[in-house]
């Protein structure tokens, strides 16, 4: 029979077992539907910054910049914390003085009214502050100093480059998977920095398109090479493939006077601007067409007025794709509907039409996409999409490291590749 304390000592290791493992994963996600056009992005005022990953190097001169939007009349006070994650994005066991120099807690103090603009906003800015320690990072920005009324969430990264990645898109091992998928082999060089049970002690992660609905975690090295401190990752069973896709549909909302390119009507009212997408059409089965994309990000551009920020217009814009009804309905994906997360990326069939339609909020500029079906296993594009192994993707590698008795996931390694790359 079990004595009081045994009992006691039991609950307790029980208790902190299921804390632990309830931990919340953090995302990104807006909680106001007041905040819109959230990007954040290394600071620059070209336009190619806006698609740019959220990551930077330890100590890096170019910080990382937060845009958004509040639609409001009177500006809010908002505040912004840092948390520090491990590899899967829980918290870590950081302090907030282990990754800062500074309190924990920064106003949000730079912002600007829209200018001339049939919907009412303020821009807001605001510099990321330089953090002492490499890993996974969440931007929380709330109102007040309520910490618990969160206005939205922002991930980032920052690496350091204590090891060399190498990364090449290969055919796939399994042979039904060439022409519709993209295999990503690795090679880790550590000579610069002493692994501790690699086996264990290091997690890779590889993201197409700056998604991380469908990202691979968990991949195992297949050789160790302690001879040159390398790690080898040539894999056969497919774990390290990625359905190659098609590259992304897009509308141009860089004019409200005008139709943009896929804009087939333009409405402006005195207090909204509506506009209508061209009617889509799925794409199975069609040949592969080449053309520029910007791998499912979006950018805010304005070609009729000079400040992109302030002038730009918000568009009520309907999408349009025309399909049978389906036994399920399809979803907008891209970073414009932060890949399927909000309401308004699913689609409502229109019978009398023939169509599936739904309507975004968005600032003028160029925005991609593409339509999808939800599974228990993610998102299924190919329906409507199609995969071609052709098709031009940009794939980021993060390699972390725990190092004995550490409380936390150091991000020692990170690249970008993106052989075919076509942009404009």
């Amino acid at each position: 029979m079990r004595s009081p304390l045994t009992k006691l000592v039991f609950f307790l290791i029980l208790f902190t077992t299921k804390l632990l493992s309830a931990q919340e994963v953090l995302e990104d996600q807006v909680y106001d539907e007041n905040i819109r056009t959230v990007q954040l992005y290394p600071a620059s005022s070209e336009f190619s910054a806006q698609m740019t990953t959220p990551v930077i190097s330890l100590n890096s001169p170019v910080p990382l910049e937060l845009h958004f939007d509040d639609i409001a009349f009177e500006t809010d006070r908002f505040l912004a914390k840092l948390i520090h994650c491990d590899a899967d994005w829980t918290q870590s066991g950081l302090k907030d003085p282990d990754f800062l120099t500074q309190y924990n807690e920064y106003n949000i103090n730079s912002y600007e009214y829209g200018i001339n603009t049939r919907i009412p906003y303020i821009h807001y800015t605001f510099q990321i502050p330089t953090v002492t320690r490499s890993g996974n990072y969440i931007l929380k920005v709330y109102r007040g100093r309520k910490e618990s009324d969160v206005i939205f969430t922002k991930r980032f990264m920052v690496y350091q480059n204590q090891v060399g990645i190498g990364a090449e898109i290969v055919p796939p091992s399994i042979n039904e998977n060439r022409r519709i998928a993209q295999q990503i082999n690795l090679n880790i060089g550590y000579g610069n920095r002493e692994l501790i049970d690699p086996l264990n002690n290091t997690k890779v992660v590889i993201r197409q398109n700056q998604r991380w609905d469908n990202a691979i975690y968990g991949l195992k090295f297949t050789h160790i090479r302690e001879d040159i401190k390398q790690l080898q990752y040539q894999l056969f069973d497919g774990s390290n493939t990625f359905m190659a896709g098609n590259e992304f549909r897009f509308v141009d909302l860089r004019f409200v006077r005008t139709r943009g390119r896929n804009i087939a009507k333009v409405s402006m009212e005195e207090d909204v601007v509506f506009a209508e997408a061209a009617v889509d059409k799925d794409r199975k089965g069609l040949p592969y067409l080449e053309y520029l994309d910007l791998n499912g990000q979006f950018g805010v551009f304005n070609m009729e007025r000079q400040n992109h920020l302030l002038e730009s217009e918000y568009v009520l814009l309907n999408f349009n794709l025309e399909s049978p009804e389906l036994p399920k309905p399809p979803y907008i994906l891209g970073a414009l509907t932060n890949w399927g997360k909000i309401p308004e990326a699913k689609m409502v069939y229109n019978k009398k039409k023939g169509l599936y339609q739904t309507s975004l909020f968005l600032k003028q500029g160029w925005y991609d996409y593409q339509y999808g079906f939800q599974t228990a296993d993610g998102w299924d594009i190919e329906a409507f999409e199609d995969n071609h192994f052709q098709t031009e993707n940009e794939y980021e590698i993060f390699f972390y490291y725990r190092d004995m008795g550490s409380r936390y996931d150091e991000l020692i390694g990170y690249t970008v590749i993106n052989p075919n790359k076509r942009r404009f």
